[in-house]
């Protein structure tokens, strides 16, 4: 069908973008500067309850970082998901620890407390929940199974921004969270991430880490990185903090019409308390999954994503780490899901295709 494809995903870029950026290229100020020490205070304000947010080159970082900041490395194991991107487990073997993968709740798709439990190990240190598609992961529980057993809690918060939790916002949960802030994400800087950090040790050893391992020049302390966020990038995040407010209310208005008339699909449920902030819209598809994605693009122009078809356990860079582990939640989800358009540039006409297109490929189905 010669339709024009609805996008899954979509930056919004406009001119307010635009003129950030040509403020700090008249500046002279390209590299990390008073941009970035600005857009790290709003983020703050903003998202994470005043907590100290630390900007970097990527969410990638931020979580490797992190860890590092917090003292994780060889010996260490953190319980990840395994169902997510794999820059959660990357970053964990990153620093030299282990990551250990348990299943998930089948409902939110976040990490399931007593998969973490039955995961714990004498070498346990910490769990990194990942808040995913936008969905608050079952804090509660996590730091229940975490007090009981000694560990830290740490948040893989990158698609995440602005969700609470019994009306804490995601990223105050942790000793650290990282929010991304790649180009997909409910709000972008064009390339970087945000490190929110709940103790002023672990904020000055992000800080001295993403900066060659010193806070004044050739002052170094310690062995660091290139991580630094450009004042460009972060030009253009202050611009996108000051909308995100708005976006998320059109991405939940746009994930309540879906809700209300679509049929023949299991969509989205939020846990009582939650706010999910809907980076994606995800539906499961028990049947042929992957023949209703080619449905939808080619019988109506409705892009989708499936975030992820493969786990991270199966995954060649990372099954090392899991030889012969069962995650029966995981794998059905990784068959299973389907992201929908609904983000802030759907007009109604899209909604109205994405539904009567998604419509007709489930009844086309039964």
């Amino acid at each position: 069908m010669d339709l024009p494809l609805i996008p899954p995903a979509k930056p919004i870029i406009g001119e307010e973008e635009r003129a950030a950026v040509d403020r700090v290229l008249r500046s002279g100020m390209i590299a990390q500067g008073p941009e970035v020490a600005a857009f790290e205070q709003e983020f703050a304000d903003q998202l994470v309850g005043g907590r100290t947010c630390v900007a970097v080159s990527s969410g990638t970082a931020g979580l490797h970082l992190g860890l590092l900041a917090a003292g994780i490395g060889p010996g260490d194991e953190v319980v990840v998901p395994s169902f997510t991107f794999a820059a959660t487990a990357n970053s964990v073997a990153l620093t030299g620890a282990t990551p250990v993968f348990a299943d998930i709740d089948p409902v939110t798709y976040c990490l399931d407390p007593a998969a973490v439990e039955a995961a714990v190990t004498s070498r346990t240190t910490a769990v990194m929940p990942v808040h995913l598609y936008g969905h608050p992961a079952d804090m509660t529980g996590l730091r229940e199974v975490a007090d009981r057993h000694g560990l830290r809690v740490f948040e893989d918060a990158a698609q995440a921004h602005g969700a609470t939790l019994d009306g804490v916002p995601v990223g105050a949960f942790g000793q650290f969270a990282m929010f991304s802030l790649y180009p997909t994400k409910n709000m972008t800087s064009g390339e970087g991430g945000m490190v929110a950090c709940a103790d002023e040790e672990v904020a000055r050893r992000l800080r001295l880490l993403r900066n060659q391992g010193m806070e004044r020049q050739y002052a170094n302390e310690v062995v660091g990185f290139n991580a630094r966020m450009t004042d460009i990038h972060a030009a253009i995040g202050r611009v996108q903090l000051g909308r995100l407010a708005a976006w998320t209310e059109t991405r939940r208005a746009n994930a309540a019409f879906l809700d209300a008339h679509l049929e023949g699909v299991v969509v989205p449920t939020v846990a009582d308390g939650a706010t999910h902030v809907y980076h994606q819209y995800t539906i499961r598809v028990p049947e042929d999954r992957d023949g209703f994605v080619t449905a939808l693009r080619e019988e109506h122009g409705v892009g989708t994503g499936v975030y992820y078809p493969i786990p991270n356990h199966r995954l060649a860079s990372l099954a090392r780490y899991a030889p012969g582990l069962e995650l029966p939640e995981t794998e059905r989800a990784a068959r299973e899901v389907l992201s929908l358009p609904v983000h802030p540039a759907l007009t109604q006409e899209d909604l109205e295709r994405v539904v009567a297109g998604v419509n007709a490929v489930a009844k086309a189905g039964a």
